[in-house]
């Protein structure tokens, strides 16, 4: 009989099998995540002209004991371009999450893929016996190009967070971490033609012109009005 497992019930069972035969060298860490742990798409709102690149982050902030994640973001595709993604797991000396260890392999990457151009995955885990994650980082830094003028959410259809789990826990295996998760807006903004701006400037040079002259007329004629009753 053949079982079809989820990535995440997939990094459960790594994580249990690692942790068997270094309980003695992994530094425990119990504490549950604070209710203000965000996984969030920074900065939040975004604008651009086409063919620009611009950089996202998938941020972690305020999370403890994390040692796990999957997370999965969605765009338009038909308004932005995915470039490329610099994955920051490990690089805890500078901005990412998830510890290395001096004994031990960079983090497990189990997903890390661009799929339809209009989403991305990544799923990894700590390798025992590297510590949990305190903190707030970057997962990873997305570059997109706008192709379009238009609107697109780039929003998480996916966000799962994992703890360390301690030696009393039974079955000994990693527990989701509550969290919530927040999106980003994109807007581009279109090139314009130097034509349509020397248009448009016209216009608004001879709408205020005949403006003027109406005010100016409407104010001498009540000038004429008030001199005559006089």
């Amino acid at each position: 009989m053949m079982f079809r497992l989820s990535k995440s019930r997939i990094i459960l069972i790594f994580l249990f099998v690692l942790f068997l035969p270094f309980n003695s060298l992994i530094r425990a860490n119990v504490v549950q995540a604070s209710q203000g742990t965000v996984v969030a798409i920074l900065p939040d709102n975004v604008s651009a002209d086409i063919g620009q690149p611009f950089t996202i982050n998938i941020t972690v902030l305020n999370v403890q004991n994390l040692y796990g994640l999957d997370v999965t973001i969605n765009w338009n595709s038909s308004v932005l371009q995915f470039i490329n993604v610099d994955v920051r797991l490990g690089h805890t000396d500078t901005d990412g999450v998830l510890y290395n260890s001096s004994l031990t392999s960079p983090p497990y990457i189990v997903v890390n893929n661009v799929t339809g151009g209009s989403q991305y995955e990544i799923a990894a885990t700590s390798v025992a016996p590297a510590p949990s994650f305190n903190g707030s980082g970057n997962i990873v830094r997305i570059t997109f190009e706008a192709n379009s003028s238009g609107y697109s959410n780039i929003a998480f259809s996916n966000s799962e967070l994992w703890d360390y789990p301690p030696p009393d826990r039974d079955p000994r295996i990693s527990e989701p971490i509550d969290h919530t998760s927040n999106g980003s807006q994109f807007v581009t903004v279109p090139e314009i033609p130097s034509s349509a701006i020397f248009l448009a400037f016209a216009v608004l040079t001879v709408f205020a012109s005949v403006l003027s002259k109406k005010i100016n007329k409407k104010a001498h004629s009540r000038i004429s009005v008030d001199t005559r009753d006089k």
